[in-house]
């Protein structure tokens, strides 16, 4: 593991089921710094997020995030943002003065991606819908905080992680 002053940061924003997470620990492993994901840190230290959200509505949650993504970066490593963090001003300013990787998803392959449930914004008929419906009111703030862009509807996981660290290493 690399000592603080090694310590690079990247961090990776998109929408719910883009794969930030699955993305990040790659990153993270192939250039030896450590991952975090800040929404299991505010699960860790808060409990589950949808109970958060039914408990003490978004606000209270977003407040919360943007305290675990200011601790990340001051940590440093490969930093994974839950998909609304960007919705946040405060949390978009503490993003300007890092590298952000902007990974976006095509609405067919988030389709597979959400199955599973789990994510208290898409709860509903038709969590497709919703997602694409959240995806267009957060794409203006994702592009805003991204110094790059790389989609993960079609190539495997591990390929985007290699670019991503290829990118990364050039930025140096």
């Amino acid at each position: 593991m690399t000592s603080a002053a090694e310590r690079l940061t990247l961090v990776l924003v998109g929408p719910m089921a883009a794969g930030k997470t699955s993305i990040g620990r790659r990153v993270a492993r192939a250039l030896g710094q450590p991952f975090i994901d800040t929404d299991k840190r505010v699960a860790a230290e808060h409990g589950p997020i949808p109970s958060i959200f039914a408990a003490h509505g978004e606000q209270y949650f977003r407040d919360l995030e943007r305290s675990a993504v200011a601790a990340a970066l001051a940590e440093g490593g490969v930093i994974s943002l839950g998909g609304g963090a960007v919705t946040d001003e405060a949390t978009r300013a503490l993003l300007r003065e890092h590298p952000v990787v902007f990974l976006t998803v095509s609405e067919a392959a988030v389709a597979e991606r959400i199955a599973a449930g789990g994510r208290p914004l898409l709860e509903g008929d038709d969590p497709v819908a919703r997602w694409t419906e959240i995806f267009a009111q957060r794409r203006a703030w994702y592009d805003e905080v991204a110094t790059a862009t790389f989609d993960t509807s079609r190539r495997p996981m591990q390929r985007i992680a290699e670019d991503i660290v290829a990118w990364r290493r050039e930025q140096g």
